[in-house]
């Protein structure tokens, strides 16, 4: 999403472009539903070219308002009292349903009244439906339309990093799913020092930026000594080679402040197979899935990496996954999950950031932002992620041979510590029932008696994270 500095230039180019994507594709449209992203017929096209120019220009002038806004000061927001919030959400249903049925001409009116009403520097309201909004404008065009690209532009590698470390700061989202995972995996090792010769092989799924195991280099490091040092391996799965080669800088140049602490770290390519791996005689093996399992296109190949993980008979496996994100039963039920879920994760920014923060801009437009478009336009038929709830996610992961670990009585503590650091903590809540007859802020919830805890925001389940060893399949 860019400000258009030649307004009368680019609307020129828009206007042309459209009546030649909608002469030139119409044809296309008379093709199966899966052979191109919009599933649109070409009938619906005729007499929209116009509508969709409108669309396209309230679309920018909704981004040109928001950057004269100079940060997202002094604007006017929606007050939910007066129904304007519930209003909004209803129309942005009605305009799913519309696409989904390929009314073209009711959904581009539709988002077009819609762009007037929200903005990306309004409440929580206005912006989670502004980015859904974009999504649904996208699946309007097919994916050789530039405006297609105009509506879906990808962050930067910078912006990106930016923008996930900003949340990682400042909610207690990520940290969560971590420092839970990580109490477990040193759980883990402390059972086994008579045994592992102090040596502990964390094989991470989805290394990313590393962010997870600094907090744990530390932990591992006050038990050590400088006359019994302890051996930590990283093997890390990363999306390409140079994301790889700056976590390892990044995690070499922490690990340096701790003397009592032998550290090491693997790169791979995600995709690579698993006898690449370097292991060491008797080493505790702690394999971790952390936001990993989600990103497979099918669970065929689920099945496959999760068969991998179990000959490597690890110790303990950790698995933490966002909960009803991605839905491959029907795009409007897809749809539904995810509104919830980034409805209470835009809330939840409300919570950390003040309206006019900059950094609450780029986490939504750079991360939350980008997963919302990406998730409303991928083919359901070729790119069909999986989605679990608590309870299939646990199916799963016994039917391939692992048992559930109970969570320790220090992991919910732990937990329950980070988010008193929050504004509208509430206090740990059992089987999701909550104690009080409230509902705000961030919660900490302990389900399936005790060997699953999740993060939620008020009574929505955001993440949720297990503990699994190998087990004997019958």
């Amino acid at each position: 999403m860019e400000d258009l500095d030649e307004e009368g230039d680019e609307l020129l180019n828009l206007s042309l472009a459209i009546v030649t994507y909608s002469g030139g594709e119409r044809m296309k449209k008379r093709k199966r539903r899966d052979e191109n992203t919009s599933k649109l017929s070409s009938s619906s096209y005729e007499g929209c070219e116009g509508k969709i120019f409108r669309l396209l220009q309230m679309r920018e002038l909704m981004l040109k308002l928001d950057h004269k806004k100079k940060g997202c000061s002094n604007i006017n927001i929606v007050d939910d009292e007066d129904g304007k919030g519930l209003q909004l959400i209803h129309m942005l249903l009605i305009t799913a349903t519309a696409v989904n049925e390929y009314q073209v001409s009711s959904a581009v009116e539709n988002l077009t009244e819609l762009y007037k009403s929200v903005s990306l520097c309004g409440d929580s309201v206005q912006r989670v439906v502004a980015y859904f909004a974009d999504g649904l404008a996208a699946r309007l065009l097919t994916r050789k339309s530039p405006f297609y690209d105009m509506i879906l532009k990808e962050p930067t590698h910078e912006e990106e990093f930016v923008a996930f470390t900003a949340l990682y700061r400042i909610s207690p989202y990520y940290q969560f799913a971590h420092f839970t995972a990580n109490q477990a995996i040193i759980e883990a090792f402390e059972k086994e020092e008579d045994k592992n010769n102090r040596s502990l092989h964390i094989i991470d799924f989805d290394v990313s930026y590393g962010f997870q195991w600094p907090s744990l280099i530390q932990s591992l490091s006050e038990k050590a000594t400088s006359g019994n040092r302890i051996s930590l391996r990283i093997t890390g799965f990363g999306r390409s080679l140079d994301e790889l080669r700056e976590t390892e800088n990044r995690l070499h140049s922490f690990s340096k402040g701790f003397r009592n602490l032998i550290f090491e770290f693997q790169g791979l390519l995600q995709g690579s197979k698993l006898i690449n791996l370097r292991k060491k005689r008797n080493e505790t093996i702690a394999v971790n899935l952390v936001f990993h399992l989600n990103s497979f296109n099918n669970n065929l190949n689920m099945s496959d990496s999760l068969k991998s993980v179990h000959l490597l008979n690890p110790s303990i496996v950790m698995l933490v996954e966002q909960e009803g994100s991605r839905s491959p039963r029907s795009f409007l039920s897809r749809f539904m999950e995810s509104l919830h879920y980034f409805a209470a994760m835009f809330d939840s920014l409300d919570d950390c950031l003040p309206l006019e923060s900059g950094e609450r801009l780029s986490i939504e437009k750079n991360h939350l932002g980008k997963e919302i478009k990406s998730m409303l336009n991928y083919d359901n038929h070729q790119d069909q992620k999986t989605e679990k709830t608590t309870e299939t996610w646990k199916a799963t992961m016994e039917s391939h041979g692992f048992e559930g670990i109970n969570l320790s009585s220090k992991s919910k503590i732990q937990a329950s510590l980070l988010l008193k650091i929050r504004t509208h903590y509430c206090p740990l809540q059992f089987n999701g029932e909550s104690s009080s007859t409230t509902a705000a802020g961030f919660r900490v919830f302990e389900r399936d008696d005790g060997r699953t805890l999740s993060l939620g925001w008020q009574d929505r389940y955001l993440l949720t994270v297990s503990a699994w060893h190998c087990h004997s399949v019958s």
